[in-house]
């Protein structure tokens, strides 16, 4: 007769070994990057070995999308049914992904989450801002501001950076009457310029309003136009660099930094390589001119990470994104990457007390600033944005074209987008 007791240890000494033999399938999750680099990839990776250590069930494969080809790439995917679990989201894609019922609805998940309650209110308005479901978490704020040169100032007799408009002209004359190839400000007449154009025109129009309610633009306002003009003379006048009708990111920043011209208009990005190649004592930044109406509308651009409703992994891929945008992972980011943390007084982090930092917080804070968010729910406003507006505004400044012939045409173009879009909802 067999002993019952030897018996059981006998059955679980077996069933250890079976189980010793056998290798558990982990869940592999795919995420796609798009704003790519190899050192923002390094840090990403970082970050998710962290990710693993804790969750040694999950294998985590990284597809690493170069910026220029990066939205066709993700299209392609998507064609052939590739569909990632993670994907870093830009704003302007958000519109897109979110109207075609692609992007899984997070409002539940928030509603469970710890770190919901912490989350500034700006941070949950753009996760809303497609159809007012929150179908992304922000990884932070690209929040325009106005980089000025302190030793150039100073040497065309100024102490302060420009409050308003007609001051930022007046302070552009000054600086450019030094001569030595020296100009008032960095304009970006090259692809990414939109949102000067945008800026000035809210601000000299006082509204952040792209639209009536009928889905009318309202570029072709008086004021409007006149900001545009705004920037038509800025070039003209020859406050800007002449070769600036070209330039996009890499030669406004270079531009600011090697001494070339005194203030630039952008986000927080911009200082990762400003402050590696000038004296933090000789420049600062400020909050952008103020308009007529005593209201200034930087943009604000931001990124996030979305998941796909076709993901088979739903609960891990919210668990990943949820771990990526906890308040310790999200610093870290935001201050690798340059930009705006989403977390409610993030401005007290000591790497945010730098002066530098000052004049995007006070936007942040201050009732004179209204983020001027970009009409990105329209199907083409990535065409509007990277060619229209490049196109005609180089050839307005150039004295090829008008600059109320101009805005006309821009105005027809977004009025039928919108018109479309609103018929959509219905």
């Amino acid at each position: 007769m067999r002993h019952p007791k030897r018996h059981l240890l006998s059955l679980l000494a077996l069933s250890a070994g079976l189980f010793s033999g056998m290798s558990f399938a982990a869940t592999k999750l795919t995420l796609v990057e798009v704003i790519t680099s190899p050192a923002r990839t390094e840090m990403l990776q970082k970050m998710l070995t962290a990710y693993k250590t804790q969750h040694p069930d999950v294998e985590i494969e990284v597809v690493s999308l170069p910026w220029g080809q990066a939205f066709e790439k993700l299209g392609t995917m998507i064609q052939s049914g590739q569909y990632p679990d993670v994907v870093e989201m830009p704003d302007t894609w958000q519109g897109l992904y979110a109207s075609n019922g692609m992007l899984a609805d997070l409002e539940p998940r928030l509603k469970g989450w710890a770190g919901t309650p912490d989350l500034t209110d700006k941070t949950l308005t753009m996760a809303r801002s497609s159809g007012g479901t929150a179908t992304m978490i922000p990884y932070g704020f690209y929040l325009r501001a106005m980089f000025w040169n302190k030793k150039l100032f100073q040497q065309a007799g100024l102490t302060d950076a420009p409050k308003t408009m007609d001051e930022f002209m007046a302070d552009a004359k000054k600086i450019s009457a030094l001569g030595n190839g020296i100009s008032g400000y960095c304009m970006r007449g090259g692809v990414g310029g939109t949102n000067a154009w945008m800026m000035f025109m809210a601000a000299m129009n006082g509204s952040p309003d792209f639209f009536d309610k009928d889905g009318n633009s309202t570029l072709t306002n008086p004021g409007a136009i006149k900001g545009a003009q705004f920037l038509v003379d800025m070039y003209q006048k020859g406050y800007a660099p002449k070769d600036s009708v070209n330039w996009g990111f890499n030669e406004i920043v270079s531009g600011f930094y090697s001494g070339k011209c005194a203030m630039l208009d952008q986000d927080p990005d911009a200082l990762i390589a400003i402050k590696n190649s000038m004296n933090p004592d000789d420049f600062s930044v400020a909050p952008m001119p103020l308009g007529p109406n005593g209201k200034a509308y930087p943009t604000i651009g931001y990124t996030g990470w979305s998941m796909f409703k076709q993901s088979k992994h739903q609960d891990q891929s919210w668990d990943l994104i949820s771990f990526l945008s906890n308040k310790e992972n999200n610093l870290t980011w935001s201050k690798f990457v340059g930009t705006l943390p989403i977390y409610k007084g993030a401005e007290q982090d000591a790497y945010y007390h730098a002066p530098q930092f000052a004049g995007w917080f006070s936007e942040l804070n201050s009732p004179d600033y209204i983020p001027l968010t970009m009409p990105t729910h329209l199907k083409g406003w990535g065409y509007f944005n990277s060619v229209i507006v490049k196109d005609s505004s180089q050839e307005t400044l150039l004295g090829q074209n008008d600059t109320e012939s101009m805005v006309k045409d821009w105005a027809k173009y977004l009025t039928k987008e919108q018109k479309a879009w609103l018929a959509a909802q219905k």
